[in-house]
C-alpha cells in the first residue's frame, strides 16, 4: 500500500530522483533511507490512533470538519508554491542527504492521515490485527514500501524525468487542485 500510495510524482520521490541524478545513487539511497525511517514512525503513530478513532466515532466527525480547513489550506499552500521556480540546481557541495530525507519526510503532512485511513479501513474489514507483532510488521512494511518506491524512482530516473516532466514541473498546481477538490468533496459529504 505504501508503494502504490506514493507512486505518483511527489515531493519525496521526485527529490530522490533529482538527488540520484545530480549527486549519485549512493546519495539518493541515503536520502531514501532517511525518508523511509520517518515513515516507520509515521505509520506507527497512525496505527496507534487508528485504534482510538475506531472506538470513538465522534472524534472522526470532528476531524472531518477540520479536514475541510486543512485541505483548503493545503490547496492554497501548493498553489503558492506552483508560482515559484522550484527547479533544483546541480551542486557540487556535499549535503547530508540522510538528514535531508529525515527532514523532508517529517514535514510530509499527508503520511500520517494516509496510513491512518488505511489502518482504519483495514481494521473495519478485519484485515489487520491491532496487537504485536502485527503492528510492527505493518509499520515495517510501510517503511519498506516507501523505500522501494523511492528506489524505483532512482533506478528509472532518466526515463521518469523525461516522461513526467510536465507533471514534475506542475506538481504543486496539480496538488493544489487535488486538495481543493478533496476539500469540496469532504464539505459536501459533511453537509449531507
Amino acid at each position: 500500500m505504501a508503494y502504490f500510495g506514493l507512486i505518483s510524482p511527489g515531493m519525496l520521490n521526485m527529490t530522490a530522483l533529482k538527488i540520484s541524478m545530480n549527486a549519485g545513487k549512493i546519495e539518493g539511497l541515503k536520502f531514501s533511507i532517511g525518508a523511509s525511517l520517518v515513515v516507520f514512525f509515521q505509520a506507527g503513530i497512525a496505527l496507534y490512533f487508528a485504534d482510538y478513532f475506531t472506538n470513538n466515532p465522534k472524534v472522526i466527525a470532528i476531524l472531518k470538519i477540520a479536514a475541510v480547513f486543512i485541505f483548503f489550506a493545503l490547496a492554497v499552500f501548493f498553489f503558492m508554491l506552483s508560482k515559484k521556480d522550484l527547479n533544483p540546481k546541480a551542486t557540487n557541495e556535499k549535503n547530508n542527504f540522510f538528514v535531508k530525507g529525515i527532514l523532508m519526510s517529517s514535514i510530509n503532512m499527508l503520511a500520517i492521515p494516509f496510513y491512518l485511513g488505511i489502518s482504519i479501513y483495514l481494521s473495519s474489514k478485519d484485515k489487520i490485527i491491532m496487537e504485536q507483532p502485527y503492528i510492527l510488521l505493518f509499520v515495517f512494511g510501510a517503511s519498506l514500501g516507501s523505500f522501494l518506491i523511492f528506489y524505483t524512482y532512482m533506478v528509472f530516473a532518466k526515463i521518469i524525468n523525461d516522461k513526467v516532466s510536465f507533471i514534475a514541473k506542475n506538481i504543486n498546481l496539480i496538488l493544489s487542485l487535488l486538495f481543493f477538490g478533496l476539500a469540496i468533496f469532504t464539505l459536501i459529504k459533511i453537509l449531507r
